[in-house]
């Protein structure tokens, strides 16, 4: 319960930080100018690569990028119109919708492959540590980008289905780049990362023991409800174009691959090396409902969001 109110509160304040007002501006041409809000992850290639092919220019919007550590740390900033659309682990805004936040869901964002040892994220250990499943998790210091969030709730998961105590896992907050050095250092004996930073600490040496996030609705795009009720002809212009990023993104991977050194630094080595995730058109509404599990399993999440609100 107190880690609930803590979220709560956190959400609250952060959403203060941000100010009030804010909104999209149009020009004289037609053209409305908003923010989206992201995290440096390969997860989001398909914007990227949607703006050089011009999709979201057909729908008459130019976008401008800001990036954050995490989902979580775009919701508030959502909210308050700081941002007009943003990305988020699934989980985030799960959590959000169970605390009445008025956020809307407006298109697919990315998914894990669902195929062993070929999927966009594990979690990592050193090579000859003695951790050699996520059943071995259990009493050790695990790395997440974010508490209380997507990898923790899904490490827990995959723990307590291994048939250990996920409670005795120390999870520890440091973003998903210093995820591998600290795992090196000793700092944490694991961590759960996401592309490219899989590369990256495989590359370095590190393990990969098990994923996590297997299967699931990993990331969504959204706005506010505010915004979508004043601004109908920009959201349905983002999710167009959105849809077309994504479409475009899964049929030529290659050019999307390539679309990450716009927003990435990577070593041509890892650029080739890393798995891509998949970039679906639909959402998949079962795969989000067995997250929602989870988080009610863990304590997360209390009360059920109304998803008929949250993801129309």
């Amino acid at each position: 319960m107190r880690a609930k109110l803590a979220l709560v509160a956190a959400f609250t304040l952060l959403t203060a930080a941000c100010g009030g007002g804010g909104g999209a501006q149009t020009t004289s041409d037609g053209t409305t100018k908003v923010t989206l809000g992201l995290i440096p992850i390969v997860d989001v290639a398909p914007v990227y690569l949607g703006i050089k092919k011009g999709f979201f220019a057909e729908q008459k919007l130019e976008l401008t990028i800001q990036t954050a550590q995490g989902g979580a740390a775009l919701i508030p900033g959502v909210v308050s119109q700081q941002y007009q659309f943003a990305f988020s682990n699934t989980a985030s805004l799960l959590l959000a919708g169970s605390q009445g936040l008025p956020l809307k869901v407006v298109s697919a964002g990315n998914a894990s492959t669902g195929v062993e040892d070929k999927d966009f994220g594990a979690v990592l250990v050193k090579k000859d540590s003695p951790i050699k499943s996520v059943k071995d998790l259990a009493g050790k210091r695990v790395g997440v980008n974010t508490l209380k969030n997507i990898n923790t709730l899904t490490v827990s998961n995959s723990v307590r289905e291994a048939g250990a105590d996920p409670t005795k896992i120390t999870f520890v907050e440091l973003p998903f780049p210093q995820i591998p050095a600290a795992i090196e250092k000793g700092d944490i004996d694991a961590g759960q990362v996401v592309e490219p930073f899989l590369t990256i600490g495989k590359e370095q040496g590190l393990t990969p023991i098990g994923n996590p996030l297997n299967g699931l609705m990993v990331g969504l795009y959204f706005t506010s409800e505010q915004f979508a009720a004043q601004n109908p002809t920009a959201v349905t212009g983002f999710t167009t174009a959105m849809k077309k990023s994504l479409e475009y993104a899964n049929g030529h991977p290659e050019e999307a691959r390539a679309v990450l050194t716009d927003y990435l630094k990577l070593e041509p080595a890892v650029q080739q090396k890393l798995v891509l995730p998949k970039w679906p058109t639909e959402i998949d509404r079962p795969a989000v409902q067995r997250l929602l599990d989870m988080a009610k399993k863990d304590g997360l999440i209390t009360k059920d969001p109304d998803l008929t609100k949250l993801i129309p």
